[in-house]
C-alpha cells in the first residue's frame, strides 16, 4: 500500500472543486487505494486555511469542520515531527518532509512548485495529477 503525505493545498483544492486530480485523490482515499499520513500540525494548518475569509466564503464552517474530521478519521495519525531540517525554499513546508520521513511515507503530494522541484533521495514529491495517475493505475 502506498503511504503518502498530502500538502494542505491538495485537501483544499479537492474541497473547492469536485473535478480534477485532488478530488479524484479524495475518492481514491475513500476507496482505500492508498494511505495518507496526518499529524496535529497538518490538521491545524488545514483548519486555519479553511477558516480564511477567501475560503470560508465558499465553504461553510460546518462543512469545513466535517471535512477535517473526515481527513483525521481516514488518515494514519502520527505525532508532529520534531527533527525538522531546513530543506524547502518555504520553511513552512519542511514539516511535511519530516512527517513523510518519520512515518515511512514514500510520497509527498503537493501543488507547490518549490516542493515539486526538490530532490529528496528515496522520497518522491508528485503533483496531484501525477499521483492520481499512479493511483488510478492500481484500480
Amino acid at each position: 500500500m502506498i503511504r503518502a503525505v498530502l500538502d494542505t493545498n491538495v485537501y483544499v483544492a479537492a474541497l473547492l472543486s469536485r473535478d480534477g486530480a485532488p478530488a479524484r485523490l479524495m475518492g481514491s482515499l475513500s476507496d482505500g487505494l492508498f494511505d495518507v499520513v496526518v499529524c496535529p500540525a497538518l490538521l491545524d494548518e488545514l483548519r486555519g486555511v479553511l477558516a480564511r475569509p477567501k475560503i470560508s466564503q465558499r465553504i461553510s464552517q460546518r462543512d469545513a469542520r466535517a471535512y477535517v474530521e473526515w481527513v483525521e478519521r481516514v488518515g494514519l495519525s502520527d505525532k508532529d515531527p520534531v527533527d525538522i531540517l531546513s530543506i524547502s525554499p518555504d520553511p513552512d513546508d519542511d514539516y511535511l518532509i519530516a512527517l513523510a520521513r518519520q512515518s515511512g511515507a514514500g510520497v509527498i503530494v503537493s501543488g507547490d512548485a518549490h516542493l515539486l522541484s526538490l530532490a529528496l533521495g528515496g522520497l518522491r514529491v508528485l503533483s496531484p495529477a501525477a499521483f492520481a495517475e499512479l493511483i488510478d493505475a492500481l484500480r
